[in-house]
Parts: C-alpha cells; structure tokens; sequence
C-alpha cells in the first residue's frame, strides 16, 4: 500500500507516466496537490512517508557497490579472482556487490583494499 501512496505522490510531482494510476495531464497536478507540499524537498517527502533513513542507507549501499563494482573493472579483477584474494566463496563477492543485502564492515573493508581504496565512515 505504501508503494502505491509513494507512486502516485511521484507522479503528481513528476507529471509523468505511473503503472498504478496513468498519466496525469496538465494543469491536472497543481489541482490535486496541496499548496503546502508545493516548494518542498524530497529529503521532506520521504520524512513525511517515514522512509527517510531506510531510503538513505539503500542509496548508500548501492553507491558502495557501485564503487566497488567499478574498482574491481579498472584493476580488472573479476568476481572469482576476487573471491580467491578474499580467500572466500564467489557467492560471497556476490553477496558483497549486492546492494540489497547486508554485509560486515569487515568484509567491505577487505574487499575495498584489494582494489587500492579504503573505507571511510563519518558521522554528521
């Protein structure tokens, strides 16, 4: 239900097509949207939807894969060969290159370092 709600917020945003509820027309948008949601924030949206943080750490960990995806391309080391440096299982490179699993920060830290980088984490 959740996604339904979030789906045709985004569309009523974005004015474009959604699998739920169509194509909204012009004019349409300003109509149905409230006043006060107009000028606001995606950041705003999501803490409304009471998402924010569990949508901020999937972005965060499909950015670390990303990265890490991309390293192992430029040092041209594969998803099995870093599995024998990792002394562990290809499964569990593809469990670390998966955004939507978890993984120890241990392991990350390891696998960030066979390709020349490092793993830095900041609270602000």
């Amino acid at each position: 239900m959740r996604a339904k709600r979030i789906f045709k917020r985004m569309a009523l945003v974005r004015n474009t097509p959604c699998t739920f509820y169509g194509t909204l027309r012009h004019g349409e948008m300003a109509s149905r949207m409230s006043k006060k949601n107009l000028g606001s924030s995606i950041d705003d949206f999501l803490k409304k939807e009471n998402i924010f943080e569990e949508t901020q750490a999937q972005a965060i960990k499909e950015v670390v894969a990303w990265q890490l995806a991309k390293a192992m391309k430029k040092k041209k080391i594969s998803k099995a060969r870093m599995a024998v440096l990792l002394k562990t299982s290809r499964s569990q490179v593809d469990r670390i290159l998966d955004p939507k699993r978890d993984i120890t920060l241990s392991s990350l830290q390891r696998a960030a370092a066979l390709v020349g980088q490092r793993v830095v984490i900041e609270l602000v």
